[in-house]
């Protein structure tokens, strides 16, 4: 219980500390929602001043956080000046569907790079691995944005996947079948980006756990005692490999998210990477914090994940 209260206190922590930073950096950089409004002769001095009063855009920082402190309490997380409307019912939408890519690209990557990994450190130095050695290079080679635009080149080309959006337009007429399968087939590109984004680090990361595993006196001893190779590699040396692994899970979540940001503005994914952009170009103060806070929550989550398992993996942490 320690362990995992230690680590919520960190969380905490963090989140305290990016949410004053996030209001220090977004009051500290020039212009706000309204500065647009005194470019416009038609609009007095007075009247952008009485807005941005009522908009409590005037006070100083600490007031402003305390503000929006008590909204955060309140289940609203401020005010949208763009969309007239509190933030919280905004964001919840957006990151319910961020969350369904970066979740589904996640699960993905991590089966692929288990297969993969696994089988390039079995076959060291052979075909499979010097292929799957060769793809991964490649992949890391090609930035996030040219994966993204590659495969909307290709939707456009074979017509047969969307090229934008997350349902169709007759959606709504669909039965429960055809909606689960309308949302795939949107999700189809955007989850293959993120999983070509950030597999190569994956399938490198498990193969070098599993070939480190492999060395080891008790894999050594096992393989003397005539234990089948299969065996070997699912039973023995993958769980040893888990330590390091468990400590990449949060990382690659943290990968995962943040590409998600890029690839739903280049796909037209309705998720919080739109509304993130719009919101900057709009200077829609209380919008971007929400959506950086929620980016947050996800990152600490995913690291609570990560230190589940490694509080499950490794009984020395149990013990300490």
């Amino acid at each position: 219980m320690r362990y995992v209260a230690t680590r919520l206190i960190h969380s905490a922590v963090l989140l305290a500390g990016v949410s004053i930073l996030t209001f220090v950096f977004l009051r500290l950089a020039p212009g706000d929602f309204f500065a647009d409004l005194r470019l416009d002769p038609q609009v007095s001095a007075q009247t952008v001043a009485a807005l941005r009063a009522q908009a409590g855009l005037d006070q100083p920082l600490p007031v402003t956080y305390v503000r929006w402190l008590k909204s955060v309490a309140s289940g609203n997380l401020g005010f949208s000046l763009a969309y007239n409307a509190p933030v919280a019912p905004l964001l919840w939408e957006r990151a319910r569907n961020t969350l369904l890519l970066a979740g589904a690209a996640t699960l993905l990557a991590w089966l692929i790079a288990i297969v993969a990994g696994v089988g390039s450190a079995a076959r060291q130095r052979g075909i499979a691995d010097r292929l799957i050695g060769g793809g991964t290079s490649l992949l890391l080679a090609a930035p996030e944005l040219l994966l993204a635009l590659g495969l909307l080149a290709l939707a456009v080309r074979t017509g047969r996947f969307p090229t934008g959006g997350m349902v169709s337009l007759g959606f709504a007429g669909l039965s429960v079948t055809g909606k689960i399968k309308d949302i795939a087939l949107h999700a189809a590109l955007p989850v293959t980006a993120l999983v070509l984004g950030t597999l190569p680090v994956l399938v490198r990361h498990v193969r070098a756990s599993v070939l480190e595993a492999l060395r080891a006196p008790f894999i050594q001893a096992a393989r003397a005692h005539g234990i089948p190779r299969r065996r070997l590699l699912l039973a023995y040396a993958l769980p040893a490999a888990a330590n390091p692994l468990a400590s990449l899970f949060g990382l690659s979540v943290a990968a995962l998210l943040s590409g998600s940001l890029l690839v739903e503005v280049v796909m037209s994914w309705p998720g919080m990477g739109p509304l993130l952009l719009e919101a900057i170009l709009a200077r829609d103060l209380y919008v971007v914090i929400g959506a950086v806070m929620f980016s947050t929550v996800f990152l600490v989550a995913g690291n609570l994940a990560a230190d589940a398992l490694l509080y499950v993996v490794d009984p020395r942490i149990r013990v300490r």
